[in-house]
């Protein structure tokens, strides 16, 4: 298999793109919109709402943090997630400016 060559892209690019291939999955997506609707900190709820697998749950939130989407806390044993405010803002923002940069023109193709 080939190399990305990843570094042939701009920071910003890079960036987006790690940051959509951590939101990519359904999972993730039905996660994110739990912790939103909650509008505070989700401690172990995702089980019940999902009706995912506790491990699977897990490594989806694991990807999200990784990728800074997402910020965990401890609390006593459990550990509560909810959205990183900066990193949201910077998806929110480049997704924003990359969606709106096409103008449609009609007769095109």
């Amino acid at each position: 298999m080939g190399l990305t060559k990843t570094e042939i892209f701009t920071a910003a690019q890079n960036q987006l793109s790690m940051l959509l291939k951590a939101i990519a999955h359904p999972a993730r997506i039905a996660i994110l919109q739990q912790i939103i609707a909650a509008n505070a900190c989700i401690c172990g709820d995702l089980v019940e709402e999902l009706g995912l697998a506790q491990a699977t749950i897990s490594q989806h939130l694991k990807e999200l943090k990784n990728a800074g989407i997402i910020q965990g806390t401890i609390d006593g044993a459990k550990v509560c997630y909810c959205i990183e405010p900066t990193t949201w803002a910077l998806l929110q923002s480049e997704l924003g400016s990359f969606l709106g940069s096409y103008k449609h023109t009609p007769n095109c193709c």
